[in-house]
């Protein structure tokens, strides 16, 4: 069973614009029949919903929890929670499975529904494929007396909130310490700036403000210039940038700088490291930074590189033996904290090592010397399998061989459009230009210029 049999779940649940395709109010109600169906053994199960603050969340609320009640399946609703949150929650709240309504760091106008495990990790592909078969059968409810009931989790932020301070050892605090937390008007607004605030720092707030329409617009972190702006502004001594949901992280230090997914799993992983802990076996992806690579070497650690995908980083984890691993986009995962990618708990590691080292977080990101990267977006007239073209294969190696260890290149045909992505790193920006170029004149040539 691959994952090009899948006809609705994506690397990470189901996504898309509200009211195109699956994100539908009539296919959410019988996806959450199915679910009820495929992972309800029998009439004690309870199955836990959180969301983001995007407006859909509310109609996609209602949907699952009519479809599931009609699968027999009990529903705890969390209302809006961090991703990870959910996947914790999940487990301590021994449940079948969590979900999650959220679109992650898109625009308002798209939404998804995530899943999690018993154990708070992603279904398998089997489980998906399962939850799709059922999809195609009939919607039956169960009898009325076996009827799903709601409940609503009233005290589930603090109990999350108490989650993520202990994972910062209890002599541990950030007094002194001035932060700017930008919430993304997503799910960790009345999360995130109390877990600093109970931790001891003094917190400006930006982007806690959700009114449905405005999640990740000109904040959080795919948008981080005010986030930059707030930090010289206000003289703080960093600023923490989380996505819409929760589950992604990227720093801004006291100069204003971007700190981004490379540079902090590097941080965490060091330390981890220094203090004799953790392993050796870090997994990024194929987008991970070169320089990256080298600094993990550096001090005894390898990089292993994974998939463009948070899950496809925890399977490597698993694969690899590793408890760190993360994207440069900023899905750190602690696998010695927690089971998935958590913007929160990550930029506390952060912290915890700014504290014992009395670094800055500027100090500590220099560490890592990145190599300028040029991305081409080739748009073509059909996707082909590039391992078997001759022409493109050959102009690859010519590049490869022209930037010896001080560069790599990387194809990645997306996914969803015809378009062969481009990537060239090295250290010359205007040599990584130039050779991302040559191969995109070489794959118009070869497949046609769409």
């Amino acid at each position: 069973m691959t994952e090009q049999k899948r006809r609705y779940f994506g690397t990470d649940g189901i996504r898309g614009r509200v009211g195109d395709g699956a994100i539908t109010p009539d296919f959410v109600l019988k996806l959450g029949w199915a679910i009820g169906r495929v992972l309800a053994k029998d009439n004690q199960s309870k199955v836990l919903i959180g969301k983001d603050t995007r407006i859909s969340g509310y109609m996609f609320e209602s949907a699952l929890q009519a479809g599931l009640s009609a699968a027999g399946v009990d529903i705890y609703l969390l209302g809006p929670m961090p991703t990870p949150a959910i996947a914790y929650l999940t487990r301590t709240f021994h449940a079948q499975a969590g979900i999650v309504i959220s679109a992650s760091h898109n625009p308002y106008h798209d939404n998804g529904i995530k899943f999690f495990s018993n154990e708070g990790t992603k279904l398998s592909d089997n489980i998906e494929l399962e939850i799709e078969a059922m999809i195609d059968q009939p919607l039956t409810t169960v009898d009325s007396t076996l009827l799903g009931k709601a409940y609503r989790v009233d005290d589930a932020s603090g109990r999350y909130i108490e989650f993520c301070k202990s994972t910062v050892p209890l002599k541990m605090d950030f007094a002194g310490l001035k932060f700017v937390v930008d919430c993304a008007n997503g799910a960790t607004y009345h999360v995130a700036p109390d877990v600093f605030r109970e931790l001891g720092a003094e917190v400006v707030v930006m982007g806690a403000e959700p009114d449905g329409l405005n999640i990740n617009q000109n904040c959080g972190s795919t948008e981080p210039q005010l986030l930059q702006a707030a930090v010289l502004e206000h003289q703080a001594d960093l600023g923490i940038a989380l996505d819409g949901d929760g589950d992604r992280l990227i720093m801004v230090d006291h100069l204003g700088g971007l700190v981004d997914g490379d540079n902090l799993l590097f941080i965490i992983a060091r330390s981890q490291k220094l203090r004799g802990k953790g392993s050796a076996e870090i997994v990024g992806t194929q987008m991970s930074n070169l320089g990256l690579e080298q600094a993990l070497n550096q001090h005894d650690m390898v990089l292993h590189r994974s998939k463009v995908g948070d899950r496809y980083v925890i399977e490597k984890l698993r694969e690899t033996g590793g408890i760190v691993g993360g994207e440069s986009s900023g899905h750190i995962i602690c696998l010695d904290k927690t089971t998935t990618g958590d913007g929160i708990i990550a930029a506390l590691q952060v912290l915890c090592e700014i504290r014992r080292t009395g670094s800055t977080l500027h100090e500590l990101q220099s560490l890592v010397t990145k190599y300028p990267q040029t991305l081409v977006n080739v748009r073509v007239k059909k996707m082909i399998d590039l391992a078997l073209d001759e022409a493109i294969l050959s102009v690859v190696r010519s590049v490869e061989e022209r930037l010896g260890k001080d560069g790599r290149v990387l194809l990645r045909p997306s996914g969803t459009e015809p378009v062969i992505r481009v990537m060239v790193e090295g250290r010359d920006p205007a040599v990584t230009q130039q050779f991302a170029h040559e191969i995109a004149n070489v794959i118009e040539t070869s497949v046609g210029r769409a």
